[in-house]
């Protein structure tokens, strides 16, 4: 009989919670609120109610499941189970989030940095599987990254490597919102390109942008498509920012693959070319042909596949 596990994908605004095979079919899947402003314990005691009621649904339960992954935002300790820091879950620091729902569910849980999440869900199930040497960015509200190197998981000597989103691509530029200055975070994100979008609105106060009732990342790609002058400046910045970054990933990790996820990677061509069309300035040419830059494939369904592959590699 196939392997089950649950994989959630904790979010600051929705946490998406699914049974997976180990094939990656998802059994049974839902969506809930997160409601973070009631605090950890109704969050996870609410979380702890739909695994419930997943189990109910679909026949099983938790004795059927091997497991539950968690890819949660912000520094994680793996080993623990323990939230450290997370911006989007304000009252979470130094949170035992696996100690508690194991006591909720009497399931093994293990947890992750969601960035990390993304890329062992490519590893366990995307386009390039089982590959021993990818990369993966998730660019949302905030840039995301995850790294395998020789097969494993790179999480550094704390736990925290792999934060791939505060590499510095422009020394003095805009603000991030972890302090610093010029992180790809703060060029790439959704959040940096409605930012930059805005700033134009007294230069090209007839750009398509301003045209529409909300700025956000999906109506500045869209103008660009279109030739609008301000969006497409928007689009270059973003995706030369992220081609500096990519190329110094290159040079560090020589993955084969670097995957791109996240609400962003929705751009599609636009994105991609637009970073292909800049990496021979920036990538050794001992490099060319060594790495492939790709959207993932496992769109919708990526966070809970990825919280769920999580299971998969740790008790693999």
């Amino acid at each position: 009989m196939a392997e089950h596990v649950i994989g959630i994908d904790l979010g600051g605004t929705e946490t998406k919670i699914g049974i997976v095979q180990e094939d990656g079919k998802i059994i049974e899947k839902r969506m809930i609120p997160t409601k973070v402003f009631e605090g950890r314990i109704a969050v996870v005691t609410r979380i702890g109610d739909a695994i419930e009621e997943l189990l109910h649904e679909s026949g099983m339960n938790s004795s059927d499941v091997i497991g539950i992954g968690v890819g949660s935002p912000g520094s994680i300790d793996h080993e623990t189970g323990t939230v450290l820091f997370s911006p989007n879950l304000p009252d979470w620091s130094g949170f035992g989030l696996a100690a508690m729902l194991e006591k909720i569910t009497g399931i093994k849980t293990f947890i992750e940095n969601d960035a990390n999440s993304f890329i062992l869900g490519e590893w366990a199930f995307g386009e390039f599987k089982g590959s021993q040497h990818m990369l993966g960015l998730t660019l949302g509200t905030g840039v995301g990254g995850g790294v395998i190197t020789h097969g494993m998981l790179m999480t550094g000597s704390m736990g925290y490597g792999g934060e791939l989103g505060h590499t510095i691509v422009e020394p003095g530029g805009p603000l991030c919102g972890c302090g610093s200055h010029g992180c790809l975070e703060s060029l790439a994100s959704a959040t940096a390109i409605v930012n930059m979008a805005r700033e134009f609105s007294k230069r090209f106060p007839e750009s398509l942008i301003f045209a529409s009732p909300e700025i956000t990342a999906k109506v500045v790609f869209d103008s660009a498509r279109a030739g609008d002058l301000a969006a497409t400046i928007v689009v270059e910045r973003a995706t030369r920012a992220l081609a500096t970054a990519i190329s110094n990933y290159i040079h560090v990790f020589n993955p084969e693959h670097i995957i791109i996820g996240g609400g962003i990677s929705k751009a599609g061509d636009l994105l991609i070319d637009s970073i292909q069309k800049k990496m021979p300035e920036y990538v050794m040419p001992s490099f060319n042909g060594t790495f492939s830059i790709t959207l993932s494939k496992l769109v919708e369904n990526a966070g809970i596949k990825g919280a769920a592959s999580i299971v998969f590699y740790r008790i693999s």
